[in-house]
């Protein structure tokens, strides 16, 4: 990690308590009430430092899919950009919201935290996970994407992950208190990392971005709606 500030975003006993969080609650819950297939985590061997990680959302269960989803030495700092005027509005859920997800706020209009820099953390080497379609599909399809996330991961020099969420909508869909019973199929696909092309203009690499996006899904949701059996009986490479 290039930071020296030590707060609770880069602080190694705020990851640890994360990790607590996430690997030992969060996810062991998520994993029980779904079934999860995981893809392409073999393209993120050579990801290291800053970058951006960019995703569909449709559901409450994104967030945790996705950081159950990467590994850990890429999940230990991610910092989550979470709905200021929600998630950061009541003490009680500002709280969990920063234990378990490391978040900052972000603006609805764009990104524009409070008192927390997105470009300023990636610059201290605090890698970022931003839903650029600002809030979550209402239906399951894939919305039109703000700027903000491909502006900052241009201006600050990192990559873009992008990857897709699949079935996280039908199993918990906006609106419902609980994911529905059955365990039902859901799947995170890690794509290759994209860089801004040199002159490349941000509505540009947005547009890049959503579309890779886009592919993944299209690729992959047969195979993972299809499955039927838990994450524990698919190939070694694909589990979480």
């Amino acid at each position: 990690m290039p930071a020296t500030i030590r707060d609770r975003f880069t602080s190694r006993s705020h990851a640890a308590a994360r990790f607590i969080a996430q690997r030992g609650l969060l996810k062991p819950l998520v994993w029980s009430v779904t079934s999860v297939t995981i893809l392409g985590r073999e393209r993120l061997a050579n990801v290291e430092d800053s970058y951006v990680v960019v995703a569909n959302h449709s559901s409450h269960l994104d967030t945790p899919l996705i950081m159950g989803a990467l590994p850990r030495r890429l999940a230990r700092y991610l910092a989550v950009g979470a709905a200021a005027d929600y998630f950061f509005d009541v003490w009680r859920r500002r709280g969990l919201t920063a234990l378990f997800f490391n978040a900052f706020p972000v603006d609805r209009t764009g990104i524009n935290a409070r008192g927390v820099s997105a470009k300023a953390l990636l610059s201290r080497g605090v890698p970022l996970l931003i839903f650029p379609e600002g809030t979550r599909s209402r239906d399951g399809s894939l919305g039109a994407f703000k700027p903000g996330a491909a502006a900052l991961a241009s201006s600050a020099e990192v990559p873009v992950l992008p990857v897709a969420v699949i079935g996280a909508h039908t199993a918990h869909p906006r609106g419902s208190n609980w994911p529905k019973p059955g365990r039902l199929p859901v799947g995170v696909v890690f794509g290759e990392p994209l860089t801004a092309f040199p002159g490349e203009l941000r509505s540009e690499f947005t547009e890049r971005i959503r579309s890779a996006i886009l592919t993944l899904t299209e690729e992959n949701s047969d195979r993972i709606l299809g499955v039927s059996a838990t994450s524990r009986h698919i190939p070694e490479g694909d589990r979480s």
